[in-house]
């Protein structure tokens, strides 16, 4: 099971840098990046706190962090046209190298959409124009030229140079909903991720295997993976939305070995909770290894 990090884009760029450049210094996997643009709205919130474009950040990072995957969790698909978002992965996908992973999904966080005056559609809209825009990824990044009639998208003989250096380059879905996210899922990613502990990802995933069967799809062509909130050493915080792991080394690689024995291909960690200073994190990032046995 590879271990990846995920540095969160709501602290200085330096931060950001330090932890990347130590997980490629010390034999984490990968480095992943959040597409938001603030805050999300609620208590304990602050709306006016600083954060950092995902775009930008994976093609820094593809070009000051060696060694190391690096992709998106996840570009939101509301927040661009697909076609931008082809050129915008194909370009990280060269400048890094060919270490690049499109992560994307349907979009969701209501603050963003008004505030930019983006359309946020009911979820029946926002999946089929999400299906559409992963047709047109697809077709972008894979062929020569791309004629796309949707009712969403339509593109004439779209052309997107140079490809990607991988072919193809991964497409990552971020989703849960299992009666219809999962089986897009099954039918056009080639790597799934989810928030979850070992328990609900065993579930999801056995969900994805059986969408897997109905579209004729080997399970085992895509890639399970997932995150939590992780805490190495210390109380675990109270009333996240997020599920939490950890609490001290031993109950952590507990955990990790429940993750690694229900056959999850990658296990990412937010950085959130690894300490408030780069210097705590980067001791965290050295347990945590440890206890993967990495």
């Amino acid at each position: 099971m590879r271990i990846s990090i995920w540095p969160g884009a709501a602290q200085p760029w330096t931060d950001v840098l330090e932890v990347s450049r130590h997980a490629a210094d010390t034999g984490w996997h990968g480095v992943w990046i959040a597409d938001h643009f603030m805050p999300n709205a609620g208590a304990g919130f602050d709306p006016h706190h600083p954060v950092l474009e995902a775009g930008s950040l994976v093609a820094a990072l593809g070009a000051a962090v060696p060694r190391v995957r690096i992709g998106t969790l996840v570009y939101g698909n509301t927040y661009r046209h697909p076609a931008v978002l082809a050129n915008m992965a194909a370009t990280a996908d060269q400048i890094s190298g060919g270490r690049f992973t499109l992560g994307v999904g349907a979009g969701w966080q209501i603050n963003e959409h008004a505030q930019y005056g983006l359309e946020l559609p009911p979820t029946k809209q926002l999946i089929d124009r999400f299906v559409e825009a992963l047709q047109v990824l697809r077709g972008l990044l894979r062929d020569p030229e791309t004629t796309f009639d949707g009712t969403h998208y339509q593109l004439t003989d779209a052309v997107c140079e140079p490809k990607p250096v991988q072919d193809p380059l991964p497409i990552l879905i971020g989703a849960k909903g299992e009666k219809r996210m999962l089986r897009v899922v099954a039918e056009h990613a080639d790597m799934w991720n989810a928030w979850g502990t070992p328990d609900l990802i065993a579930h999801k995933s056995a969900v994805l295997d059986r969408h897997c069967a109905d579209v004729g799809r080997d399970p085992a062509s895509i890639q399970r993976t997932a995150q939590a909130t992780t805490v190495v050493d210390g109380p675990l915080p109270e009333g996240l939305s997020t599920p939490v792991i950890g609490g001290s080394p031993a109950k952590l690689a507990d955990t990790i070995a429940e993750y690694r024995a229900i056959g999850l291909d990658e296990l990412i960690i937010p950085d959130g909770r690894l300490g408030a200073t780069v210097a705590e994190k980067r001791k965290a990032m050295d347990v945590i290894l440890g206890l993967a046995g990495q």
